[in-house]
């Protein structure tokens, strides 16, 4: 049951320290990551932003651990890689296709117990955009980074959710 708003304010004015830092330090790490990125691979910005929130929000979530980070995503570019070459010339067929990679990838992480939300969004993404080496170099890269970025200061983030 969600909590009340009473009770959310009260967790606020104990813990506003944790609300601000790790927003802000989400904001910090996401800056280092677009400037990396150059906004060249917009396929996978939007996935990251999903993925910077699971780390500086959730960071207990199991969703948020490194190996669910690196591998959800490297499943979810594989995922809208391989649907991607499926030919889809008609819109029909483009929606399926796009189906495929983000049923696909859900199915493949939760068999390897990779679970990684965004990374269903990144599936989408590529096979909507299809391959290229520096799309795959920037999620590689962003990946790295986040996970690092928990494993490093994770003692320090609190559960905001």
């Amino acid at each position: 049951m969600k909590r009340s708003i009473a009770k959310k304010l009260e967790e606020l004015r104990l813990h506003w320290k944790n609300y601000v830092f790790q927003s802000l330090f989400a904001t910090l790490v996401i800056f280092a990551v677009l400037l990396g990125l150059r906004f060249q691979q917009v396929v996978i910005i939007a996935s990251i932003g999903s993925t910077a929130f699971i780390v500086f929000a959730m960071p207990n979530s199991v969703a948020a651990r490194p190996i669910n980070i690196i591998g959800g995503q490297l499943i979810g570019f594989a995922c809208g890689y391989l649907c991607g070459l499926i030919p889809h010339e008609s819109f029909l067929a483009s929606a399926v296709v796009y189906s495929l990679a983000v049923g696909l990838s859900i199915f493949i992480m939760v068999v390897t117990d990779t679970e990684h939300p965004p990374a269903s969004g990144t599936a989408l993404g590529v096979a909507i955009s299809g391959f290229t080496p520096t799309v795959l170099t920037a999620l590689i890269a962003s990946v790295l980074v986040l996970s690092l970025v928990h494993r490093v200061f994770k003692r320090h983030l609190r559960d905001l959710t």
